[in-house]
């Protein structure tokens, strides 16, 4: 497990969070290669399915990321998106894989730095956590033809 080197997927709002991380890089500010950005329209936009899809396909963490409160460009996709992590949280505790996995994170097209600190914190926070246990269930089920 030494060497584990964990997948995340950040679902990123278009306005805010993929500014960010775009300011992240003119900055030239580092953060883990883990992170894989996946650029949505609006954070709202990131159905309990997209998390549970990524994490079925082999991510060990996922995080949305929107607009501060009250700065969403679709006025309340933020909300919304965070009231389907919290969801997610607690279905994905019930069924043992972990709703800490998960996160939702909050910032404004200027937070470079947030951006690059929270895909830090993650990868950190995630490879404590070890490897998704999703990922040997859904390799013993494709191996048994399910």
């Amino acid at each position: 497990m030494e060497n584990f080197e964990p997948v995340i997927v950040a679902f990123c709002c278009h306005y805010c969070a993929y500014t960010a991380a775009d300011m992240a890089g003119s900055k030239r500010l580092c953060y883990p290669p883990n992170v894989k950005i996946v650029r949505v329209p609006c954070s709202g936009k990131v159905d309990a399915i997209h998390i549970m899809k990524a994490l079925e396909k082999g991510a060990d963490g996922v995080y949305v990321a929107g607009c501060l409160e009250g700065d969403c460009h679709f006025k309340s996709g933020n909300i919304d998106a965070a009231k389907r992590v919290v969801y997610i949280k607690k279905l994905l505790d019930e069924i043992g894989i972990g709703g800490e996995r998960v996160e939702m994170i909050l910032m404004s097209a200027g937070m470079g730095e947030r951006f690059a600190q929270t895909a830090t914190d993650m990868t950190e926070k995630i490879r404590k956590l070890g490897p998704n246990p999703a990922k040997s269930i859904s390799k013993d089920m494709a191996s048994n033809g399910i």
